[in-house]
């Protein structure tokens, strides 16, 4: 099979319209949102915020009207059933926004949650939990991570059977909208003697049972602590929640039991896709400023585009950022080539999980560093912006990690040399080929 990333005349319409409506409705909500208030300094009361969820849900319902609600799932489940390759191409418009990937319904964590039920989850869980998760009646979070450690060996989380029932202790930290989810899919040890990837389970839990306490919710870098502590509805951020003997029926359990760290890869793994997808919709927009600020500004009486080190640090994004879409969207056609998260693609997927991290600060820090005072202040989405490069090298996996499971599937397909110089010894390649063309000679010689 070719490696195409063509698309037809009908599918390049649907990503027109996307980069339409990004650019005429969602990015000037994005930046009504970072506001909160109107032209004349007043805070939105009940009537303003309603009109704005009501606007929103408008455009929810242009993006269904158009076939592209939910675009990252197949048609088993309402999608349309693109491809990867074809999610690539949406998501890196949609990484240049904030609230594109809610208009669209394929926001984090929801997208991943999505998957898991759909694979593991029962025909209730399915109609309790999936089917509103899809209309977007629902929100829901992930809660794996603990306070102590992201590490599966290290988790203290635990899930006892009681009867009919489970019962959750323990800690989790960073859970992402787990303060304002309807449930959270709670990851717990059931069995901590059974061997690493049997001793966890997952579990559907409703965020107003009974001993689901949110202690704080955590923010990013630059945000005033002030905002940990407001948990209200609707708040983002990422909660630091108390499983206190939280008790749930025994059909809460999502997957079969001690199965939960196998389930978690097939969520991460394709999350880690869409995340680099996203990354390069964030660098094309952070490149675009720079080359407008290039263009506008000047030092010392010289435009900055004129200047040789600009010129150099812009090249090198742009070669960054070209080189990394062509790998995210060689690892999507590689996905959609072979249909499953097999050895040759986690290789791939580690890999721009890897790079995105790398890229992002490069090219956001450049972009920064162009824009003097203006790049440090809060009043371009440059700061924003500069959050993802940390973020992206720890959510779902730090870089470290990626790196030595990298070097892992790389070296299953090579061999050791069992002579005492390796095989691409240069003498012992000469005498090969030695003896390899004294025969050409004596066979030319023969005619």
């Amino acid at each position: 099979m070719a490696i195409d990333f063509d698309v037809e005349p009908e599918f390049q319409e649907q990503i027109d319209w996307v980069q339409k409506i990004v650019t005429e409705e969602i990015e000037p909500l994005d930046n009504f949102m970072r506001a909160g208030r109107t032209r004349d300094g007043q805070r939105l009361d009940k009537n303003s915020w309603d009109a704005i969820r009501a606007y929103i849900k408008e455009l929810q319902q242009r993006v269904k009207d158009q076939g592209l609600w939910g675009f990252h799932l197949g048609p088993e489940l309402g999608g349309p059933g693109l491809g990867q390759v074809k999610l690539c191409l949406l998501n890196e418009i949609l990484g240049q926004t904030r609230m594109g990937p809610t208009i669209f319904g394929c926001q984090a964590p929801d997208t991943g949650n999505m998957e898991l039920i759909a694979h593991l989850g029962t025909e209730d869980q399915k109609k309790r939990y999936l089917q509103p998760l899809l209309s977007g009646e629902k929100r829901s979070a992930y809660s794996m991570t603990e306070p102590h450690a992201g590490e599966p060996g290290e988790f203290k989380c635990s899930a006892v059977l009681d009867g009919n029932e489970w019962l959750i202790n323990g800690e989790k930290w960073f859970t992402s909208n787990g303060a304002s989810a309807d449930f959270l899919i709670v990851m717990a040890v059931t069995d901590p003697d059974k061997p690493l990837l049997e001793r966890a389970s997952m579990f559907i839990v409703d965020r107003e049972t009974e001993g689901v306490n949110i202690v704080r919710n955590v923010h990013g870098l630059g945000t005033p602590i002030k905002e940990n502590y407001n948990t209200g509805p609707g708040r983002g951020g990422h909660a630091y929640i108390q499983y206190d003997n939280v008790r749930v029926p025994a059909s809460a359990l999502l997957g079969e039991e001690g199965a939960g760290f196998v389930g978690s890869q097939t969520r991460l793994s394709g999350g880690r896709v869409h995340h680099a997808m996203r990354a390069v919709g964030v660098c094309t927009k952070a490149l675009d400023m720079a080359c407008e600020r290039a263009l506008s500004r000047k030092a010392k009486g010289e435009l900055l585009a004129n200047l040789q080190m600009v010129q150099a640090d812009l090249a090198d994004s742009y070669i960054q950022l070209k080189q990394f879409r062509l790998h995210v969207l060689y690892t999507a056609w590689l996905i959609d080539k072979v249909g499953a998260y097999t050895r040759e693609i986690r290789k791939e997927i580690a890999s721009i999980k890897i790079s995105a991290a790398k890229v992002n600060h490069d090219i956001i820090y450049r972009a920064i560093h162009l824009h003097g005072a203006l790049g440090m202040s809060n009043e371009t989405a440059l700061g924003d912006m500069w959050m993802s490069a940390p973020q992206m090298g720890i959510m779902d996996g730090t870089t470290e990690v990626h790196k030595a499971n990298l070097a892992k599937l790389m070296l299953r397909d090579y061999e050791a040399s069992d002579d005492l110089f390796p095989t691409y010894h240069l003498p012992k390649l000469i005498e090969k080929a030695q003896d390899k063309f004294e025969t050409v000679i004596k066979n030319y010689i023969a005619k």
